[in-house]
């Protein structure tokens, strides 16, 4: 079981979903014209070497090397869908990459931090504190990044686009429980399993979000500058560690305890999967086990 908690991952792409394991991965698309088309790549050496076993370094290093990959995945599904063939590599990925970053990081880590100075400014103008008050920021700060962070994910969830993406989520989630669970893979059979995982994206979003709530508030001693900045360096460290808290978690849902503390990251996801019919189902379940082809060879 160990095995499976480390090897099975994926995520959904547009009309089709992605599935990893430790030496290859699988993408299934569904075509315009309804064929499912399938592109298997192995895996960079990374994912067996000897820093994917290292805690918390092997998270972070991991989790770039996901985002790369997760990035040419979405373009190779949106040219298909277009009959286009630009690809996304090489520098231009790394600046998409860097783009996508720099907005992540200044929508749900520095703006909500502006937002929490402002409340303390506006407390102290009504004379409700003296300004300056580290509990004030970092309570504003906290509320205001998990306020955006649901805020954001349920407004691109009402797009009829992204609704599909969330529906292809499902199915990816649907079909790895079902094989975690022993089951036979048809859209029959996986259809009966839940939508939410242990492991899932939103999950460590969450995570991430949480434990910054706690590590952003003992930077408010410090002068401004070293707010922002630590705000910047500490996020991969929280990665590792909420990395590390996901697969932690995933190991031990036989615990009462761990089922209740996880309920939070399940309701997260309620936002960010969808029911997905049989025919997506069927394009998951094609990706994993072609996925699962491609590690044999």
């Amino acid at each position: 079981m160990e095995d499976r908690i480390i090897t099975y991952g994926g995520q959904a792409v547009i009309e089709g979903v992605l599935m990893r394991g430790q030496k290859a991965l699988a993408i299934a698309m569904r075509a315009p014209n309804g064929e499912i088309v399938v592109h298997t790549e192995k895996l960079s050496g990374l994912y067996q070497s000897a820093v994917a076993k290292i805690p918390f370094l092997r998270g972070v290093i991991l989790l770039s090397d996901a985002l790369a990959l997760g990035m040419r995945a979405l373009t190779r599904s949106a040219n298909l869908q277009t009959g286009e063939d630009e690809k996304i590599e090489g520098p231009m990925l790394y600046l998409t990459i860097a783009f996508s970053l720099t907005f992540g990081i200044a929508l749900f880590f520095l703006a909500p931090y502006g937002i929490g100075k402002l409340v303390d400014w506006l407390a102290a103008l009504l004379g409700w504190s003296q300004g300056g008050n580290a509990w004030v920021i970092a309570i504003a700060e906290g509320i205001a990044r998990l306020v955006i962070a649901v805020g954001y994910i349920w407004a691109i969830g009402k797009m009829p686009d992204i609704q599909r993406v969330f529906q292809y989520h499902g199915a990816e989630h649907k079909t790895i429980n079902a094989f975690e669970a022993g089951a036979e893979l048809t859209p029959e059979s996986v259809s009966k399993f839940p939508l939410e995982h242990p492991r899932c994206g939103t999950s460590f979003l969450l995570t991430l979000l949480i434990f910054s709530i706690f590590a952003f508030s003992l930077l408010h001693p410090l002068a401004w500058v070293w707010q922002v900045l630590g705000r910047i360096l500490l996020i991969p460290i929280l990665a590792g560690i909420a990395v590390e808290y996901i697969r932690w978690t995933a190991n031990n849902l036989a615990s009462p305890f761990v089922r209740a503390i996880i309920r939070p990251n399940f309701a997260l996801q309620g936002l960010t999967t969808r029911e997905p019919d049989f025919s997506m189902l069927e394009v998951a379940i094609r990706s994993f086990e072609e996925m699962r082809k491609a590690e044999q060879q």
